[in-house]
């Protein structure tokens, strides 16, 4: 929560007590084992812990990729649980932007055309379709690089026609799952610092998950996860 915000305000996100199970009997795992957190609009929270410890699955449930066992996520005050299908594509579709570490990217199309795509999913006509594609790529420094296709650019420049991609469709909140695990030292400053850019001129909240300390000090505010739970809470100055 921001130094401003009131505890009487709906949370952009919020996880109360969610529990995620995966199996049953032996095999039964606790993802997350009743986990708590608030995260407002405009923050910039790293989200750690071990492998296994619910930092990935807690992501899922907030991408809406994955729902709770039990427990309620809210979304601006909204019980998530209560959504159908439809009303669930329509959340990640309009609020929504995913950043993973393999880039998805189409392989064989341009920058412009894979920025586009989600764009296409909403029906948005051709020519602002292609507008918002080229701001989205020049926000990310790509001007220039349009018609390029992944093959044909570095791993740091892939990420970032993901970011635009992630960005064109002008989300509240972007999830990064280990943006920077497939880049060189400099290429992950980079991709942090164009982070820290969208999250402090655009507002755009961004909650990435990460395994490496040197990046979460790019956030604001570091959530460590152990055994499913929120272990520590840390907010700082960046």
């Amino acid at each position: 929560m921001t130094e401003a915000a009131s505890a009487d305000e709906p949370a952009l996100v919020e996880l109360r007590d969610v529990m995620k199970i995966y199996g049953r009997g032996e095999s039964e795992v606790r993802a997350l084992a009743g986990a708590n957190l608030r995260i407002d609009d405009g923050e910039f929270v790293a989200v750690m812990g071990a492998s296994g410890s619910g930092k990935s699955t807690c992501l899922n449930v907030l991408g809406c990729l994955d729902v709770p066992t039990s427990g309620k996520y809210l979304f601006r005050g909204v019980d998530v649980g209560t959504l159908n299908m439809d009303q669930l594509a329509l959340l990640r579709r309009n609020y929504l932007g995913f950043v993973f570490q393999g880039f998805n990217l189409l392989a064989r199309t341009t920058a412009l055309e894979n920025v586009e795509l989600p764009l296409i999913y909403r029906r948005v006509a051709a020519g602002e379709r292609r507008e918002r594609a080229l701001q989205a790529l020049a926000d990310v420094g790509l001007k220039g690089r349009e018609k390029h296709t992944p093959a044909e650019l570095s791993g740091g420049q892939q990420q970032r026609v993901a970011i635009a991609r992630a960005i064109v469709t002008k989300p509240l909140m972007l999830l990064a799952d280990e943006p920077t695990g497939n880049l060189d030292s400099v290429k992950k400053t980079e991709i942090m610092q164009l982070l820290v850019d969208l999250n402090k001129e655009r507002g755009i909240t961004v909650i990435m998950v990460t395994h490496e300390p040197d990046m979460a000090e790019f956030a604001s505010r570091v959530v460590h996860f152990k055994d499913g739970l929120v272990a520590q809470d840390i907010r700082g100055s960046a």
